[in-house]
């Protein structure tokens, strides 16, 4: 069973629904005892960092990801969720991640272009960094994702292992042993999505 934690900022519609198509068994949780009979985790996210970090912590679910991810478990975070894995954030202010990636959020105005929109909103390529990381099994060079966000990983270089380009290189997932995480959305990124998440349900 693959949990997905529920914890006030995100609507699971598009991704319960994405397991649903491959055929993954899943629960969504929101009891951080419920994550002990788990399989693998899922670490949704929309909104501010400092927000769901907060409720994540409040909830008593920061505690319990990091007690299972000790453990050797699987966890994947997705969009806000992949940020809250790095160590902070500077997103209104600084806040702390859950630190299980090492690297820091910081906002794509620091790097973009001052002409490309913000957030950056569509589907881009992925330049896969890593390519025989676990979660791009079924990828090839170049395939399309969808983004939503106006903050991005950096300083994580060594645990980035894919990048796209949006006026410059901006990271678009990391992982770290049995942790990994996607800025984009593969719940809304059609057949690539649901192959990364199926590859996901084989860690």
């Amino acid at each position: 069973m693959i949990a997905i934690i529920d914890y006030g900022v995100g609507n699971l519609f598009s991704l319960t629904s994405s397991f649903f198509a491959i055929g993954a068994e899943i629960k969504v949780v929101s009891a951080p005892e419920e994550l002990e009979n788990a399989e693998k985790i899922i670490l949704p996210g929309v909104g501010a960092f400092g927000d769901a970090a907060q409720k994540l912590r409040d909830s008593g679910m920061a505690d319990e990801l990091l007690k299972q991810a000790a453990k050797g478990k699987p966890i994947l975070g997705i969009c806000l969720g992949m940020q809250l894995l790095l160590e902070k954030s500077y997103e209104y202010g600084e806040h702390q991640g859950l630190g299980l990636i090492p690297g820091e959020i910081r906002p794509i105005s620091d790097v973009i272009p001052a002409d490309l929109k913000i957030p950056h909103i569509g589907w881009n390529a992925l330049h896969l960094t890593k390519p025989q990381n676990a979660l791009f099994k079924y990828l090839k060079e170049g395939d399309h994702v969808y983004f939503v966000h106006s903050f991005y990983g950096t300083n994580c270089a060594q645990n980035t292992i894919a990048t796209t380009e949006y006026g410059a290189p901006l990271t678009a997932a990391v992982a770290k042993d049995n942790v990994f995480g996607c800025q984009f959305h593969p719940e809304k990124s059609g057949n690539v999505g649901l192959s990364i998440l199926k590859a996901f349900c084989e860690v």
